[in-house]
């Protein structure tokens, strides 16, 4: 992590900061907000995606709790201090660490963490990982502000690094992007070690990109970030303050954020569906399938502006969006739990914990990521059985959208035991389907 005060950086300090950053290639992921007029409700998009195709992401449901003073909490990689109350919340995480990619809140807070590279190479000790930061962000945050408040708090507290990946032959540490909203605001942080700047949306699109993206219009930052950036030898004082162009590599190409192309022409008419059509979208790039990278996990969060109106949450709990589908989840009391997208519990013996850490791999597939491994078999193929599946579970995606759009434009209150199992519900009906049409 960068010292509190560091002397002015030589030249050759600059390019070997310049070369290390290099050698780390964020992977690309897909996380844009759309708020009014662009769409009715706040619609938050996220596709996520890590380092090997074959990362299992699951999805987990943490109800609120409260501790006693002194209370701590174990992380992916240090243990920090819990906070007096913790809000519940969903979460699609790789199974093999404590945060998450992207989740949300009883409260309507939603946070997607993207990795980004900058002339500050990422930092290979041990602290939070831009994924810890999110499922900090969301326990403690009631607001997206109050989120943002408590990352960046947390963010100068303990500072981030670390492997973003459990293999220890592919190394990677980054910096981290965040996309946080709820259903009045948004923002968009980006990090340089302990260093950010935010910027806030209340309107229109916005994404998260492969590469530093706030540029001018800083709602809020870190209270040295310029005489940090002043000292690096990256900035004058008396000159425009570019938070994209002072942090970023200077070959870096500044390629569009994912989404954007694809939704652009569809402004003013942008539907949930239109959105899940999106993160499906490979021509683009939104949703990558490549020989090396996969998108692992997705999430859509719809966001009604009026408080009377739930929030509503879909996943996948599987791999590629494309061939995946999107199952509703609304937070309520007593909200069952669904173990078939919870993968294996190593404890003490998993490799994550066990130093050196990352020396051996467990299987960390749960019940609906094998069954959706084994149906792709039979979805893959251009037979009968396939497309007949295949259209099988859009139609019982479907389903779930049209009960949401009843739900948002019923007048009736929400009846809290309709919807404690729906989530369980949808996954164990998609299991029964791929069971039928593969046996195992």
């Amino acid at each position: 992590m960068p010292r509190d005060s560091v002397p002015a950086a030589t030249s050759s300090c600059r390019d070997r900061r310049a070369r290390l950053s290099r050698m780390a290639v964020a992977p690309p992921s897909s996380s844009f907000v759309a708020f009014p007029p662009v769409m009715k409700l706040v619609v938050l998009s996220l596709g996520k995606l890590h380092t090997t195709r074959d990362e299992v992401q699951e999805v987990v449901y943490f109800p609120c709790a409260e501790y006693e003073p002194g209370a701590q909490v174990e992380c992916t990689y240090i243990t920090i201090n819990q906070a007096e109350r913790t809000h519940a919340v969903v979460l699609s995480r790789p199974a093999w660490l404590w945060g998450a990619e992207m989740g949300a809140n009883e409260h309507g807070v939603c946070i997607a963490n993207a990795a980004v590279v900058t002339k500050e190479p990422g930092v290979r000790t041990e602290a939070l990982l831009g994924m810890d930061l999110v499922r900090l962000g969301v326990e403690r945050g009631s607001t997206a502000k109050v989120a943002l408040d408590t990352i960046v708090s947390l963010l100068e507290e303990h500072g981030q690094g670390g492997n973003y990946s459990e293999d220890r032959n592919a190394y990677q540490a980054f910096h981290s992007a965040f996309l946080i909203a709820d259903r009045v605001e948004g923002w968009v942080l980006e990090t340089v070690g302990k260093y950010w700047a935010a910027e806030r949306i209340t309107e229109g699109f916005k994404g998260l990109c492969q590469h530093l993206s706030i540029t001018t219009n800083i709602d809020a930052e870190h209270p040295e970030l310029r005489s940090y950036a002043q000292e690096q030898g990256w900035w004058s004082e008396g000159q425009e303050f570019n938070f994209s162009e002072v942090f970023s590599l200077p070959d870096e190409e500044s390629s569009p954020c994912t989404g954007k192309e694809f939704l652009g022409n569809q402004e003013g008419d942008l539907t949930v569906q239109t959105v899940i059509d999106a993160l499906r979208d490979k021509e683009t790039g939104v949703c990558v399938d490549l020989e090396s990278l996969l998108t692992t996990a997705s999430m859509v969060s719809v966001l009604p502006q009026s408080t009377t109106s739930p929030c509503v949450h879909f996943f996948t709990a599987t791999p590629d969006p494309a061939r995946s589908i999107f199952k509703p989840f609304i937070f309520v009391d007593d909200v069952k739990l669904v173990p078939q997208a919870q993968s294996p519990c190593f404890g003490e013996v998993d490799p994550v914990k066990i130093q050196p850490r990352f020396e051996s791999k467990v299987d960390r597939r749960h019940e609906l990521y094998k069954a959706h491994e084994w149906a792709l078999t039979v979805i893959d193929s251009e037979e009968e059985p396939g497309q007949k599946l295949k259209e099988t579970m859009l139609d019982l995606e479907k389903q779930g959208l049209q009960a949401m759009e009843d739900m948002l434009l019923s007048t009736e209150p929400l009846d809290p035991a309709e919807v404690a199992d729906l989530f369980y519900d949808c996954v164990d009906t998609e299991i029964k389907f791929y069971k039928r049409a593969v046996p195992f």
